[in-house]
């Protein structure tokens, strides 16, 4: 069938909106409409290089090229189509993608952490997670990439059974996009990697989509005061509006408000989720962090950053934990049930989150507004 989606042709370039060809469903995958899709700020990572690679620079290390690629890996829609075998899912039902795969059978699903599984942490290679084949073709016919295993900058895509979680179908379709990628990393990174308590004391560097998800998960977990961090006044004042108590737009600043407000003890925990991370934004994160507190690392840094420096007898001596994480540390299969019920309880404020929407031919002009801090969080409404 043919089908549209925004494409990178390689690193560097702008998004391209344009027609491709999709084959059915195989054997463990089904066929997707989407319905929407999140600007999650990973797609501008690998579309500037943070995490990708030119074609030319793979290809001399043997490598396979991560372009052309439709991008997306933050969406909801709903099965048109199941491949054979698939028992789990049927036309009709409304699902939620996850940009980590989780297969169920490798040691780490079976311990509990389907967040690193093994299927999981193969999502940049190209192809599908099943058998390694194509399914999405440009329309001269080369082999189409698709971020995560899910491409949810397209009308239509297949995905594996492993990349989609089923929700209520009464549920909204566009809201729950953002179950896919910001609100498990943000919210987990505070409730199971800072594990935030009650009357607890919560700074968030960095309050766009994933920031607000740490600062609803700071909150709903008891948090008495949360500090938000973020050089765009627009970011700040929204952060209010989610559960933060104070905002601040940098890190000096937060460290004496936190010094006056915790009597010079610091934050409980800190979680780190700009745009990108700095070497030199570790340390200020963890100057903080109180003695035996947790500063969590949850946005990406450039692949060229390779060592940072930290106060290494401070963090020692004091009993410091400094933990990463990838989708919050939450398994999309339980988690994403458990934010909907939230979110129908009136808890997780969604729909607040979402600044504005976009056709899918407007991504440029999204991620533009992304990038100039107009956004909490821009979101691809494929019914527009």
């Amino acid at each position: 069938m043919k089908s549209r989606a925004a494409i990178l042709h390689d690193m560097g370039q702008q998004w391209s909106v344009e027609d491709f060809e999709l084959d059915p469903p195989r054997a463990g995958e089904v066929l997707l409409e989407m319905a929407a899709a999140g600007l999650c700020h990973s797609d501008e990572h690998i579309r500037n290089g943070d995490m990708s690679a030119p074609n030319e620079v793979m290809e001399a290390f043997g490598l396979p090229s991560m372009f052309p690629m439709i991008g997306g890996h933050e969406g909801s829609g709903v099965v048109l189509e199941v491949g054979k075998g698939v028992t789990d899912f049927a036309p009709g039902d409304h699902v939620v993608t996850s940009f980590v795969a989780v297969c169920g059978e490798c040691r780490w699903c079976n311990s509990g952490m389907e967040y690193i599984c093994d299927m999981g942490a193969q999502v940049m290679v190209p192809g599908m997670p099943t058998d390694g084949t194509f399914r999405h073709h440009t329309a001269d016919g080369r082999n189409l990439g698709h971020l995560s295993k899910v491409g949810a900058f397209s009308k239509h895509t297949v995905v594996s059974t492993d990349s989609i979680v089923k929700i209520d179908p009464g549920l909204p379709l566009l809201p729950m996009a953002l179950l896919s990628c910001g609100i498990p990393t943000g919210y987990g990174s505070a409730e199971n990697r800072a594990k935030v308590k009650t009357g607890d004391t919560v700074v968030v560097i960095g309050v766009g989509g994933i920031g607000t998800g740490a600062i609803q998960g700071a909150r709903i977990n008891g948090a008495a005061q949360i500090i938000a961090v973020d050089p765009v006044e627009f970011k700040q004042k929204s952060a209010l509006g989610f559960g933060a108590t104070h905002s601040v737009s940098t890190t000096d600043e937060a460290a004496d408000l936190v010094r006056d407000l915790t009597s010079g003890v610091m934050a409980d925990s800190v979680v780190v989720s700009p745009s990108i991370i700095a070497g030199e934004d570790v340390q200020a994160a963890l100057s903080l962090t109180r003695k035996g507190g947790t500063c969590v690392l949850t946005a990406m840094t450039a692949s060229t950053t390779s060592s940072i420096a930290i106060n290494l007898q401070e963090f020692i001596l004091w009993n410091k934990n400094l933990v990463g994480t990838v989708f919050g540390s939450c398994n999309p299969r339980v988690d994403i049930a458990r934010f909907a019920r939230l979110y129908e309880a009136g808890l997780l404020q969604l729909d607040e989150m979402i600044t504005r929407r976009y056709r899918l031919d407007d991504i440029n002009e999204g991620y533009r507004d992304q990038l100039n801090g107009e956004i909490i969080r821009g979101v691809i409404d494929f019914g527009l």
